[in-house]
């Protein structure tokens, strides 16, 4: 154990931790599959001439205000697929745990030919989760306490479904909408209608809804209500004819189009494309002026931290947000993984070193 990472664990405690259970790897990570080829061969290379070194990696990444994630998940892959496990010791932040720049996360302290094979896949399971994370934990402080649903599930191949959903939930978006996306967590999908459903439906979005409503008795209805582009009446027909079987409106208008609220209608102050704030402020208006104030707002379509930030501070009224792409955009974070000491003593290359840290917790 080198000096800069003794832990006074009496003060800190230790961390508890996910069970690796929870994760789903592939076999295959023993063999080496998902590792870069160089370190197979330096592991063949080290196990035939130099053996039994005790070095110590750790990993690191240079962003300030990061949401750290990925740890839980990394800690799991070295117990169930480093050689000898037990001889390693681990030392890690948890998941959840902001961040900044050069801040060292993990750090393992073994044989090389043990663990160092998997220093690839640790890079790139802490640069997802934790660029997720910290994506969905921006857009959490611009909601100020508004609801919001993950609709990530497109954005990227269906295997990072459960990976992306449990980064999501740790940093305090816990509404998927794939039982993919929760399950790391126990948390089921949920929604109502695609367009596909109105579109089966001939474009009646009434029609929609009570069928709806006659599959899920239990569930109130949110209806899908752009199919016509007729936001406002659309949403007053439907509140019209279904009563409080209607719980709300989804808003999901194209940027490339404009509403037919907006037809002869002055729209020369703002770009009324989309699902714009001035289409909101209309529909929340009509909606309570005709009595039906229990209909609920949710918009999607485009949304990104900054967009809504602007609108929750300006209070547009949205009782819940749908969003997407912008939570799973996989280019927020990088993290390096270096060894630092080789035998008790310091050992890397130029730049690297090992830091000292006073956050880091030995791991059962």
């Amino acid at each position: 154990m080198t000096e800069t990472i003794e832990i006074k664990e009496k003060e800190q405690g230790k961390i508890s931790r996910i069970s690796d259970k929870t994760f789903k790897f592939d076999p295959r990570i023993k063999d080496g599959y998902y590792s870069a080829n160089y370190f197979l061969k330096s592991r063949e290379i080290v196990l035939k001439h130099a053996p039994g070194h005790i070095v110590e990696e750790q990993w690191f990444q240079r962003h300030d205000k990061t949401m750290l994630c990925g740890i839980d998940e990394s800690i799991a892959i070295i117990k169930r697929f480093a050689h000898n496990p037990s001889d390693l010791k681990i030392y890690a932040l948890n998941d959840g745990d902001m961040i900044d720049s050069g801040e060292p996360v993990l750090k393992v302290i073994g044989k090389y030919e043990d663990f160092g094979f998997l220093e690839s896949i640790i890079d790139g399971v802490l640069a997802r989760r934790s660029s997720v994370a910290t994506n969905v934990h921006e857009v959490v402080l611009a909601l100020r306490g508004a609801a919001c649903f993950s609709m990530a599930d497109r954005q990227d191949d269906y295997l990072t479904q459960s990976g992306d959903g449990y980064a999501t939930y740790v940093a305090g978006i816990k509404k998927f909408s794939t039982d993919a996306q929760g399950a790391w967590v126990g948390v089921k999908g949920m929604g109502t209608m695609p367009h596909a459903l109105i579109e089966i439906c001939g474009g009646d979005i009434v029609k929609a809804c009570e069928y709806y409503h006659e599959s899920f008795p239990d569930e109130k209805v949110t209806a899908l209500i752009d199919y016509n582009n007729n936001v406002v009446r659309d949403s007053l027909y439907a509140a019209s004819k279904l009563g409080r079987v209607l719980g709300g409106v989804r808003v999901d208008t194209s940027m490339s189009l404009i509403d037919h609220y907006f037809d002869g209608r002055d729209t020369s102050g703002f770009d009324p494309h989309g699902v714009c704030k001035e289409l909101i402020y209309a529909l929340r208006k009509n909606l309570d002026e005709a009595g039906y104030t229990w209909v609920k707002i949710t918009v999607s379509s485009g949304f990104t931290a900054k967009k809504v930030d602007e609108w929750t501070k300006e209070g547009v009224p949205v009782d819940m947000y749908g969003i997407g792409s912008s939570l799973v955009r996989n280019d927020t974070v990088g993290f390096t993984g270096d060894l630092v000491t080789l035998d008790g003593k310091p050992e890397a290359k130029a730049g690297r070193k090992d830091i000292p840290s006073t956050r880091l917790v030995l791991v059962d």
